[in-house]
């Protein structure tokens, strides 16, 4: 099993201990750097590879999610709060899990098996054996399949739905284990929850995006200019 470096930043010491101490019993995950201030957490993801950031909010000199949107490759996060009010802004992020102040083993545990899915989806991304194909967890199945017939894919909650001429199909995923693979297969993020294969583009109107097999793709605000320059 793939052991999963991760880094905690908070400025509470309690939430440190807590996570160190949890930690302990999960021999795959190993916390390789602790930070009081986000601003100090840089320095560590641009010397050595992390594969999972534990992230508080509400920080002095720079908020969590502030920080967040400042990396250009980012870790799997799990968001760790005593703020509820910020959960939907954190899952507009994609991040892997958010897990509300005072947190049990059992959730924790429940949370980083879900980032260890999204580091394995994104391991058989890369290492499929084929650049055409991969393969996806449907209910208890792996079915392969092949990248130059899937239109879009579309994020829904804890899974992901991706989308075929007449047909789709559901794995539990996030839209960001995807986003870098697929990106040298035509694929792009047209909206939070949207990732498009060019390929399959019938046009644009508007901020909507119309595909071949008839479906309607949104195109999210931050991404219209994204959108523009495909025409120029």
């Amino acid at each position: 099993m793939k052991k999963i470096n991760a880094i905690i930043v908070d400025d509470e010491p309690l939430a440190h201990r807590i996570i160190e101490r949890y930690a302990v019993d999960l021999p795959f995950l190993e916390i390789i750097g602790q930070f009081y201030f986000a601003t100090e957490a840089y320095s560590i993801l641009n010397d050595r590879p992390v594969d999972l950031i534990f992230l508080d909010i509400e920080m002095p000199k720079l908020k969590g999610l502030d920080f967040l949107k400042s990396l250009t490759e980012r870790p799997q996060i799990i968001l760790t709060t005593a703020y509820e009010e910020y959960a939907l802004e954190g899952f507009n992020l994609q991040v892997a899990d958010y897990l509300l102040k005072p947190f049990s083993f059992d959730r924790f545990l429940q949370a980083v098996q879900r980032v260890m899915k999204n580091i394995d989806m994104r391991s058989s991304l890369h290492d499929s054996g084929s650049d055409s194909h991969l393969f996806i967890k449907v209910d208890k199945r792996h079915v392969q399949v092949n990248i130059a017939d899937v239109y879009y894919l579309e994020s829904y909650g804890n899974y992901v739905k991706v989308w075929f001429k007449d047909e789709m199909l559901l794995t539990p995923s996030t839209l960001t284990a995807y986003e870098e693979a697929l990106a040298s297969k035509g694929f792009e993020k047209v909206h939070k929850s949207f990732l498009v294969n060019r390929h399959f583009v019938d046009y644009v109107e508007g901020n909507t995006i119309f595909m071949l097999n008839g479906k309607e793709v949104p195109v999210g605000k931050n991404h219209r200019g994204q959108v523009k320059a495909w025409f120029a």
